[in-house]
């Protein structure tokens, strides 16, 4: 019962004070000890909360027993943990009482801190192998849960573990328990921690003996798995700096071993070593190659790799399949392994160049690429990591191959790119991203994306600085770029890759084009230079800064400026109001002052952002930038000022009053950045000492400069918004002025209609106008009569009219309003008509 528990160890703790009188209370010693192992019982479900303080210090005590000098406690302390673990109902419960939970005594062990002092008392028991490894037994236990490993390497379990792993034990158990825990401990607590504890001489020393014993003696399966994962240990050990793997001689043997079956070594370590083809070989095999990959990250250990001959046992892989199964690996197998050595030659190449070179490694890479896009059958298996998307297919191979030349290209080495050009690198990775963007439209796949992209960056690196190879490029290459700038904004944000590509293509474009005038007309035939402009018209910042630099840089082409002027973009919008909009949300961004019609506030710093305001003045050495030269590169305001600057301030097409107040600070943006520099020349001094009186004048008129330009580009914003007031004034008055025309003459148009309505209804009003018409017509003659002179009457006799006679009779009908149209009535054969109220009606028949 948890109620007695206490006293039972009260009473094991006497047992253990009489036992170094009399050894006859070892067996009671062990018996309670083993009743301790049995499953507890509580008489209420309370009981188990009730008693944890007790009963977690009662196990603890378990620990702290194995300092009793007896190997019959010992092993039965541990018997007893480790039936906390193997929990078997009881046959007969006590009268009354229920047994605990099954993970009751697990909780209570690891509240007590049990492991923590197990681990200690590996001290105890060094010389004792039964009892060691009987502790070993219980450790792996309860290395099962988190908190006790915590515990374990609280009490640094790692470092006591590893340091014995390579003490005498014929059964083999010492060094499969001790495996088993540090596997525990690393994957149940901090990975650096348990790491940290096996970095020392000692630990790594250990590991290599036992390792080495493993591949050179053992031959069963068991073996094989062990040293695999002492394998893995090694590895991560191998990953900390501070590892001393190359002065315990551990580094080296690890690349003798990675690389033995592809070059002759000689080495004592692997004569006569001969790995089978089973799966625990291949294992071994790949994470040797795993360790020449981690290992290449340590500076001190690029000489090991240059002087065993990693680099052509790495390249012996950069060859075709040229069987299903090589060197009796299966195919599957020797593709992994392939696959796998090339990744880890991307990482190595770099580090030994003039390794790569003498091996020709650029010659094989090409020949390898060649086959990638050749017609050979070959269907690859894509069953490992390295495989991934490349099942019936030579992707993969493919994209570790480029991979490679990618990290090599990178470094910028003239012997390496002059090598890559001169066997034609340029035309073949041309056609390989042909071939990748042709498979990229049936099906978008993100390893295609990254073929691309990589391809790219290899072309981008070979043609900067070197106009031939633009030369070679331009011919295909910008027929392939332009594509690239059409792409569908949506996909910038699929996950794919499809960002990156674009990225890679505008530094494609800007290395490869740029700079040859060939290269350029070509690109600008294909109106490359407006595709560039609709993706700025997206406004995505990441992609912003990059395309105004090419743009400037294009600039430079006399014939690109009214390219970029003869571009509109969505509702006729024009560069130059584009670039000026982006002027605009840049300084929002940026927290500059504006007010609501975009003019200056602040005269003394117009174009400072709210952070370079809250930066404090520190004073900084000569060599170090300040915080106003700095902002320049962050920003893409200077870019915006350089392009406006090329296609000229003047005369700019689709530019509002808005837009010329703003062009008004962007016209004087490199005079401000001046006065900014000076005014933070003038906050250093003053902080570091008091100027002179004829320097501190020669800044005090600097600043006021500095004013003056903000206060003259204020008064021009102010002149340009009047004048553009005033002419919406006008041009309203002119709106006006031309509807009240309108309504002046609409109502002249009613008036003479009236006036024609009253002649033809009113017989009075007739003759009211005929007289007033007759007195005109007298009026106008001449007053002068001549003898013979003919004098015409302008009546005419019989006239029925009621309008004004003249040589042309307009007559105005009834509104069709009235009758329907003027076409209404013309079936006149077959209706009777009859004239009603003086409009045609129809009549229907009888």
């Amino acid at each position: 019962p948890l109620k007695d528990i206490a006293q039972v160890f009260e009473i094991i703790n006497l047992c253990v004070e009489k036992l170094h009188e009399q050894q006859a209370f070892t067996e009671p010693i062990c018996e309670l000890i083993q009743l301790c192992g049995l499953p507890f019982h509580k008489k209420r479900l309370s009981d188990e909360v009730s008693y944890s303080q007790t009963v977690s210090k009662s196990i603890a005590q378990l620990g702290y027993l194995m300092r009793v000098p007896s190997s019959q406690v010992r092993i039965q302390i541990c018997k007893c943990i480790i039936s906390f673990y193997n929990v078997e109902l009881p046959k007969k419960l006590l009268a009354g009482y229920q047994p605990t939970s099954a993970n009751y005594k697990i909780q209570m062990a690891e509240l007590g801190g049990l492991a923590e002092t197990l681990v200690l008392s590996l001290a105890l028991v060094e010389n004792q192998l039964p009892e060691k490894l009987w502790v070993l037994k219980a450790l792996q236990y309860l290395s099962s849960s988190g908190e006790n490993c915590r515990l374990m390497l609280k009490a640094q379990a790692a470092s006591r573990l590893c340091v014995h792993l390579n003490d005498a034990d014929p059964s083999g158990q010492l060094v499969f328990r001790s495996s088993e825990i540090l596997w525990n401990l690393l994957e149940n607590t901090s990975k650096e921690e348990v790491v940290n504890q096996l970095s020392n001489l000692e630990c790594v020393h250990a590991l290599k003996e036992v390792f080495v014993h493993l591949l050179m003696h053992g031959f069963r399966n068991y073996d094989r798995q062990l040293r695999n994962d002492l394998l893995v240990i090694a590895t991560l050990i191998a990953e900390n700096p501070a590892a001393p793997m190359i002065e315990s001689g551990f580094t080296k043997q690890l690349i003798v071993l990675a690389t033995f079956t592809e070059v002759k070594i000689p080495s004592p370590l692997v004569k006569g070593l001969k790995l089978t083809y089973s799966y625990e070989d291949f294992e071994l095999k790949k994470l040797l190659f795993n360790v020449i990959g981690v290992l290449s990250k340590d500076p001190c250990a690029i000489q090991l790799l240059s002087e065993n001959d990693v680099m052509p046992a790495l390249l012996f892989y950069v060859k075709p399949n040229q069987k299903p199964g090589f060197h009796d690996w299966s195919a599957a197998q020797y593709e992994e392994l392939q696959l796998h050595a090339i990744a880890v030659l991307a990482s190595v190449a770099p580090l030994l160049l003039d390794k790569y070179l003498s091996c020709q490694a650029n010659t094989l890479l090409l020949v390898f690429l060649e086959w990638c896009v050749g017609q050979d059958p070959f269907f690859g298996q894509g069953n490992s990591f390295h495989g991934t998307g490349g099942r019936g297919s030579k992707l993969a191979q493919m994209r570790y191959s480029l991979r490679v030349l990618r990290s090599v290209v990178s470094l910028g080495d003239d012997a390496v790119n002059l090598n890559l050009c001169d066997q034609g690198a340029i035309s073949q990775l041309l056609d390989i991203l042909k071939y990748a963007a042709s498979k990229s439209k049936e099906k978008e796949d993100a390893i295609l994306l990254e073929i691309q992209a990589d391809i790219l960056f290899i072309l981008s690196n070979l043609c900067e600085n070197d106009l031939h190879r633009k030369e070679l490029f331009c011919y295909e290459g910008v027929d392939m770029l332009i594509p690239f700038m059409k792409m569908d904004l949506n996909k910038l944000f699929s996950g794919l890759g499809h960002s990156r590509l674009l990225f890679t293509a505008l530094d494609c474009l800007w290395s490869c084009v740029i700079g040859c005038y060939i290269a350029e007309d070509s690109f600008l035939e294909k109106q490359g230079i407006f595709h560039l402009l609709d993706l700025l018209a997206l406004k995505q910042k990441n992609l912003n800064n990059i395309i105004l630099g090419i743009l400037v840089e294009f600039c430079d082409n006399p014939k690109t400026t009214s390219h970029i002027n003869t571009w509109r973009g969505e509702k006729d919008q024009t560069a130059a109001n584009l670039l000026i909009q982006l002027w605009r949300e840049e300084e929002l961004d940026l927290g500059v002052r504006r007010d609501q019609y975009g003019r200056i506030v602040d005269m003394k710093r117009p174009i400072v952002s709210s952070l370079q305001k809250q930066q404090e003045v520190i004073p900084m050495p000569a060599s170090c930038p300040s915080f106003a030269i700095v902002e320049v590169s962050e920003n893409i305001r200077a870019k915006l000022y350089s392009l406006l600057g090329k296609l000229g301030f003047e005369n700019l097409p689709g530019l509002s009053a808005k837009d010329f107040v703003t062009l008004a600070i962007i016209r004087r943006y490199l005079d401000f950045k001046t006065g900014e520099v000076w005014s933070e020349v003038r906050a250093e001094l003053k902080e570091e000492f008091r100027p002179v009186s004829s320097d501190e004048e020669a800044l005090k008129v600097i600043s006021e400069v500095s004013e003056d330009v903000g206060g003259m580009v204020a008064a021009l914003q102010t002149e340009m918004l009047e004048s553009q007031q005033h002419q919406d004034l006008r041009e309203e008055e002119k709106a006006y002025t031309k509807i009240h025309n309108a309504h002046k003459q609409r109502e002249v148009v009613n008036k003479s209609w009236e006036n024609f309505l009253t002649r033809t209804s009113n017989y009075e009003a007739l003759k009211k106008a005929k007289r007033l018409q007759e007195k005109s017509v007298e009026a106008s003659r001449s007053k002068s009569k001549s003898q013979n002179a003919a004098v015409h009457s302008t009546d005419i006799k019989g006239l029925g009219t009621t309008v004004g006679s003249g040589r042309l009779v307009t007559v105005e009908s009834t509104p069709h309003e009235l009758v329907g149209g003027p076409l209404a009535d013309t079936d006149l054969a077959l209706r009777k008509l009859s004239v009603h109220g003086g409009a045609l009606k129809k009549i229907k028949r009888v």
